[in-house]
């Protein structure tokens, strides 16, 4: 729908159903509160939001995040661990050198090419993640981003009926093994599986969504066929072309996407050839960041 202008902000439309290309702000800087809350209200409207030129470190990178609201930490198998980034990466956070392409750490990585949203297997879900490219690989690695905001739309009366109360199951354990990682028993029992409602509703627009993904392992009290049956038909509907727009990364770009109404996949890249960094941030859905600021 064109351009529009708000104060230093222009926010352009990436596509009809999702994303906005956002400039005239410096986001590693100290941002006023009406220029943050034009970029929520663009985060509501838009569920993805793409930032050029915007040189990042982890304090900045930390520091921006914060405005969306309190971070999650990193689950125990990722290379960044405990800390508030999940890096995703072919590069090793202590040497430098590259991680050969056999390793865990890349064995882990790989399911990042499954279509997902950030953290739906932990109790508290995830409002959003904010990706930063530190270091980008001439040819590929693009990220690929889904709305099922834009799905749920267009669903037909009788689907939405059926759906409008189902809980679903969301297991990092189930979805990792997908791509052939197996968590040893310690790192498992960290991570129970969660249960979460499958259409979600956003308190501050009032649209309603889906919670679906590689994550989501069954609907809670139906039969395991039924239940994949359902689950797999809805990723399909999510992730036709019209609902969905790809990032080709430059080097700097941040990019932040709603976890409550986006699906996203890593793409490949060689691994053994070039070298990737990847910082991403994850933002609690905490009863703070319900409300526009």
């Amino acid at each position: 729908s064109g351009w529009s202008i708000r104060m230093d902000l222009t926010i352009k439309p990436l596509t009809p159903r999702l994303g906005a290309l956002i400039s005239g702000v410096d986001i590693g800087r100290a941002i006023s509160d009406d220029v943050f809350g034009q970029i929520r209200a663009a985060f509501e409207q838009h569920s993805v939001l793409v930032f050029s030129d915007q040189p990042m470190d982890d304090a900045r990178q930390i520091a921006f995040s914060e405005r969306f609201g309190p971070l999650e930490r990193t689950v125990p198998s990722n290379p960044a661990a405990g800390s508030v980034f999940a890096r995703q990466s072919n590069i090793d956070i202590n040497t430098g050198e590259a991680i050969p392409v056999d390793d865990r750490r890349m064995l882990y990585q790989k399911a990042n090419m499954l279509w997902h949203a950030d953290s739906t297997f932990k109790e508290t879900q995830s409002l959003c993640s904010i990706l930063s490219a530190r270091e980008v690989p001439p040819l590929g690695g693009a990220t690929e981003f889904a709305s099922t905001r834009a799905l749920y739309d267009e669903l037909p009366a009788w689907l939405r009926e059926e759906i409008e109360d189902l809980e679903v199951e969301h297991d990092l354990v189930y979805s990792r093994r997908i791509v052939g990682f197996e968590f040893t028993d310690d790192e498992a029992a960290a991570m129970p599986s969660a249960h979460h409602r499958l259409v979600q509703i956003n308190p501050v627009t009032g649209r309603k969504s889906l919670l679906i993904g590689a994550h989501a392992k069954c609907v809670i009290g139906w039969p395991e066929s039924r239940s994949r049956e359902l689950l797999d038909d809805l990723l399909e509907r999510t992730t036709k072309s019209v609902n969905c727009y790809r990032h080709e990364w430059k080097t700097n770009d941040v990019v932040v996407w709603d976890n409550r109404s986006i699906l996203h996949r890593a793409t490949p890249y060689d691994a053994s050839k070039y070298r990737r960094l990847m910082q991403r941030t994850t933002v609690s859905f905490a009863a703070q960041t319900t409300c526009s600021r």
